[in-house]
C-alpha cells in the first residue's frame, strides 16, 4: 500500500497537479481520507523525500521540492579533514 500511495503521489507531482511549494495533506489528513494506517502515509512521505521529491518544514508541513531529483549532500568550506 505504501508504495502505492507513494506512485500515486509521484505522478500528481510529476504531472503538474501538485505544483512546486505546495503543502501536503498532514498524515493523519491523508490516512483518513484514504483510510489506510498513518504508518503507511508516513512510509510514502519518506519515501517521497529520499527520492527528493517533497521536503519537510517541520511544523509548516511536506511541501513539493523545486527539482525532482535526488537531494545532494550538503558540503561546507573546512568540513573535510585534513591531513599532516
Amino acid at each position: 500500500m505504501t508504495k502505492q500511495i507513494t506512485d500515486q503521489l509521484t505522478t500528481l507531482i510529476e504531472s503538474g497537479a501538485m505544483t512546486i511549494g505546495s503543502y501536503l495533506p498532514s498524515e493523519r489528513e491523508l490516512a483518513n481520507s484514504l483510510k489506510v494506517a498513518r504508518n503507511v502515509v508516513r512510509g510514502s512521505y519518506e519515501n517521497l523525500m529520499k527520492a527528493g521529491r517533497i521536503q519537510s518544514e517541520g511544523r509548516k508541513g511536506r511541501s513539493v521540492r523545486a527539482s525532482g531529483g535526488k537531494r545532494r549532500a550538503a558540503t561546507t568550506k573546512g568540513s573535510k579533514a585534513r591531513k599532516k
